[in-house]
């Protein structure tokens, strides 16, 4: 039995935020895909919460997709199962987003150690492996800065002379800058300290986002609720 009235409001509005879910599903994907990039380069594979918190990313957004899909099943047929399905699958996923959320408020310190000490020992490498040298001067470069804690932490490398730092550390890059430098001619920032400013700057952009996903899913919540009681009202009528 088709929906009537106002119900059929409901599921039209259900069938707009499904496609946001979807929208949303692939956004979380990506953002866990990008950040995983981003651990591989500077973390090593050991696993650890900062390891672990991309894998949970991508998991919940091919997870919000599977059930945007099943929601979507569920109100173009009418099924009462589906739906009910829908709703307990989507506040499962929010609960999911909230440990998540405030996992990484708990280990954000942790994620920090992580990220000093295996910056440092990949700039162990950086003479000894091109891939691992390109990849550090690319963070040097984008974020301005100069070794994990501060551009001393070059001298310790194993064949850095100790008037040498990398070329990707001066405010002018070109060939050779680096040796014999002058403390103007550098960065002196670490990279760590560096990219914890950057994060704290765009926190307020993924808080923004986080929370209106989180209003789209009680919506989403609210709608398939309603939705479930004027199907199952039906069956009760027939």
């Amino acid at each position: 039995m088709a929906v009537e009235g106002g119900m059929k409001c409901v599921k039209f509005l259900l069938y707009v935020l499904l496609l946001a879910f979807c929208a949303c599903a692939v956004g979380l994907i990506a953002i866990g895909v990008a950040v995983q990039v981003v651990l591989n380069q500077t973390i090593t594979h050991e696993t650890t919460p900062g390891s672990l918190l991309p894998v949970v990313i991508i998991a919940v957004g091919a997870f919000l997709f599977l059930v945007a899909f099943v929601g979507c099943c569920g109100a173009c047929k009418e099924n009462y199962c589906l739906m009910t399905t829908f709703a307990i699958f989507l506040s499962l996923i929010m609960l999911v987003e909230v440990a998540v959320a405030i996992a990484g408020y708990v280990f954000r310190d942790k994620v920090e150690s992580e990220f000093n000490k295996n910056f440092q020992r990949q700039m162990q490498n950086y003479l000894k492996d091109n891939k691992t040298a390109l990849v550090l001067d690319g963070w040097q470069k984008e974020f301005k800065c100069c070794g994990a804690n501060n551009y001393t932490d070059w001298e310790n490398i194993t064949g850095m002379a100790k008037d040498r730092v990398p070329d990707s550390c001066c405010i002018n890059v070109t060939v050779g800058c680096g040796t014999d430098f002058k403390k103007s001619m550098i960065y002196t920032q670490g990279c760590v300290e560096s990219i914890g400013i950057w994060l704290r700057k765009n926190i307020l952009l993924v808080a923004a986002a986080a929370l209106g996903i989180a209003f789209v899913e009680v919506l989403g919540i609210i709608f398939s609720c309603c939705l479930v009681k004027s199907i199952r009202s039906g069956y009760e009528v027939m």
